[in-house]
């Protein structure tokens, strides 16, 4: 919607003046808008702070709330596993795990609930069966709890650790070490705040292990095992040591690599996790096959 601003107008904050024109909408939903740049003024962001001068039209992209409960959709999925109390599913990149930040449909959740029916109900109803999750364009395999028994004994395992999660991660530049760790920990970047950072010397702890599978020139394709599920975790801490994951822009990756195609997706792809089943208490490993567009991107290389 264009909004235009009168010369009485002028003065006054952006935030409180769209709450004036817009009473159907709390300020605080607002400010919202503001930060996630759906409000621009003369075509630019502005802050929730902006004083008006007068005369400006102002641009508003309203977010609708999301839905009080996940509705099944008839989504296709590719199931891994199955058993009487997990689900592990091959989520492909562009997927989102549940609904949330404006995106209401078309989620892992979605799919899940037309194929199964009931879930655990542990995460609630916007989250049932979610026990971890994967950024939207990371693919790979993700576990879902089918009861809540389960969903509270894999929640432990991955509380303690001891559920083990292996990635496959092409990084620009060629990593020099063979192996290597990273405890940086890990805090939203207080300037851009879609980002997280791990260069602040605060946040919270975060463990990552890389060794190199192959190398290529100007690029090294990495194995990476995580011990904490941190946000972006795996890709702040690549960037952190100059090697940002291919696709990533984000954490500094070239929306042009030289000489390749743009990846449409970041190359980061769950490749295999081990966990204990709640009903057999026996390890139980799920791998998922590098997607086509990833294999395809590597050959390119060769």
């Amino acid at each position: 919607m264009l909004i235009q601003v009168e010369a009485a107008d002028a003065g006054k904050r952006l935030d409180r003046f769209l709450s004036e024109r817009l009473p159907a909408y709390s300020r605080s939903r607002i400010q919202g808008w503001i930060r996630a740049g759906r409000v621009r003024v003369g075509g630019s962001g502005a802050k929730a702070s902006y004083i008006l001068r007068g005369g400006e039209k102002i641009e508003v992209e309203p977010q609708q709330l999301p839905p009080l409960r996940a509705e099944p959709e008839p989504i296709p999925l590719e199931i891994l596993y199955e058993d009487e109390d997990v689900v592990a599913v091959n989520k492909p990149a562009g997927m989102v795990v549940h609904a949330g930040a404006g995106r209401c449909s078309g989620t892992l959740v979605n799919a899940l609930l037309a194929r199964f029916g009931a879930l655990s109900t542990l995460g609630g109803e916007l989250r049932p069966g979610i026990v971890h999750r994967l950024d939207r364009l990371t693919s790979g395999v993700i576990l879902v709890a089918r009861n809540d028994a389960a969903h509270r004994f894999l929640a432990e395992q991955f509380a303690a650790r001891q559920v083990e999660k292996i990635y496959l991660a092409l990084v620009h530049g060629e990593v020099k070490a063979e192996a290597g760790r990273i405890g940086k920990p890990i805090a939203r970047d207080p300037v851009r705040r879609t980002r997280m950072t791990a260069r602040l010397g605060y946040g919270r702890a975060a463990e990552t292990e890389y060794r190199v599978l192959k190398r290529f020139r100007g690029y090294t394709l990495l194995e990476v095992k995580i011990g904490t599920g941190r946000t972006h975790q795996i890709r702040v801490h690549l960037s952190s040591l100059g090697h940002p994951v291919v696709g990533d822009r984000l954490y500094g990756a070239p929306a042009r690599p030289p000489e390749r195609p743009p990846l449409e997706r970041i190359f980061l792809h769950a490749w295999r996790v081990r966990f204990e089943s709640p009903s057999t208490g026996l390890p139980v490993e799920v791998t998922a096959p590098l997607p086509a567009e990833l294999e395809a991107w590597l050959e390119g290389l060769l």
